[in-house]
């Protein structure tokens, strides 16, 4: 393997939010200092670490970034996310105007003025600028991270990854890696996918999911529980339309319901945000409480208060996916990649208990190194 930065994954970000800016930052923090791997899941990879992860191209809807240079676009209004880095040196990278279809809910430009959207007024591009800037830029990995609810976005950029041959890690819930003929469209392209929805490295699904294993281990019967999550970035201010929240509580409910024992009926479980709380930022508090009952049928239950900052629990994450996306390549594997998807995402193609996907994906490490 060459040295760090030599061989390059080149990727390119569709939304420069408060996640791109936490994995722009982490990337630059991360490079900077090769020993600094404190909140690594994995500090090489395949034998890639973070210094090989360029990013080419990013696009965006808002005018405050759009037409900027991406280091200075993460810092541009509405975003407020945690600074991992004080400053990121230039990228050379500025950020395009993209398309829009429904990736901004109707009540963004309204309200408060450090959350709103403040829509570009440059034209947008047409399938086929998309897929020359892919190809242009050696593109090898797209990454997506626009808004909860943005199915026909999300489409269009994935026609346009598979248009250029681009891979794809699916960040948000809208369901790509695990819809059946998105996968097989990627299988039969030759090309990797991952997905779909993100986990936190240590955030709300997966302590609830750690919860619900421990309760089946244990043998605790669980009768009844709830997440409740509140927060103040731009996520939850476009959660606030409930029309634009079918396919993330899907996803965030059967990755709960995926590790219970015995599966709850429908109005026994609640899973998904609760409300936005502009003055929290990039703060995310979940409220979460499991009822069960224990020898004999006597009653038991479990309160936790989670708070963590909400765009950095996931770069960490994303920079694993992004290196197995990678590896993916170089091996020639094509569509869903199920064992980092099982572990790293909420929405799978194929659901696993955290161990199990924990303990398949280092086994398919070793072996991978084992071959190098």
């Amino acid at each position: 393997m060459s040295q760090p930065g030599t061989n390059p994954i080149r990727v390119a970000l569709v939304g420069v939010g408060n996640c791109a800016a936490s994995l722009v930052q982490g990337l630059f923090f991360y490079s900077q200092d090769q020993s600094q791997t404190r909140g690594l899941l994995h500090p090489k990879l395949g034998g890639y670490t973070a210094a090989d992860i360029q990013i080419v191209a990013a696009w965006d809807v808002d005018r405050r970034k759009v037409g900027r240079p991406l280091e200075e676009a993460i810092c541009a209004k509405p975003n407020c996310v945690f600074p991992i880095a004080d400053t990121v040196a230039p990228t050379g990278i500025t950020v395009r105007m993209g398309r829009i279809l429904d990736g901004v809910a109707d009540h963004m430009d309204e309200g408060d003025p450090a959350k709103r959207f403040e829509m570009a007024d440059e034209s947008q591009p047409e399938l086929d600028e998309v897929v020359s800037v892919l190809k242009e830029s050696g593109v090898q990995l797209l990454i997506n991270y626009l808004p909860v609810g943005s199915q026909q976005a999300t489409e269009f950029y994935m026609e346009a990854a598979l248009a250029a041959g681009v891979g794809v890690i699916n960040c948000i819930p809208v369901f790509i890696a695990s819809d059946p003929g998105w996968a097989d469209r990627f299988r039969q392209a030759g090309l990797p996918i991952f997905g779909d929805d993100v986990k936190a490295q240590l955030g709300a699904t997966i302590l609830h999911r750690t919860l619900a294993d421990l309760f089946r281990m244990r043998g605790v019967e669980v009768d009844s529980t709830y997440q409740l999550n509140v927060g103040g970035n731009t996520d939850f201010y476009n959660m606030l339309d409930r029309n634009r929240l079918t396919s993330k509580k899907t996803s965030k409910t059967e990755a709960v319901q995926s590790v219970l024992a015995d599966r709850l009926p429908d109005d026994q479980i609640h899973v998904g945000p609760s409300d936005f709380v502009p003055w929290l930022d990039d703060k995310k508090v979940c409220f979460l409480r499991m009822q069960g009952k224990l020898f004999g049928d006597a009653p038991m239950n479990v309160e936790v208060r989670l708070e963590v900052e909400d765009s950095p629990n996931s770069g960490g994450v994303v920079i694993d996916a992004i290196r197995f996306g990678r590896i993916a390549l170089d091996r020639g594997m094509s569509g869903p990649i199920e064992e980092p998807s099982a572990y790293l995402f909420k929405h799978p193609p194929v659901q696993r208990p955290d161990r199990e996907a924990f303990e398949s994906l280092e086994t398919l490490l070793k072996k991978w190194n084992e071959q190098r």
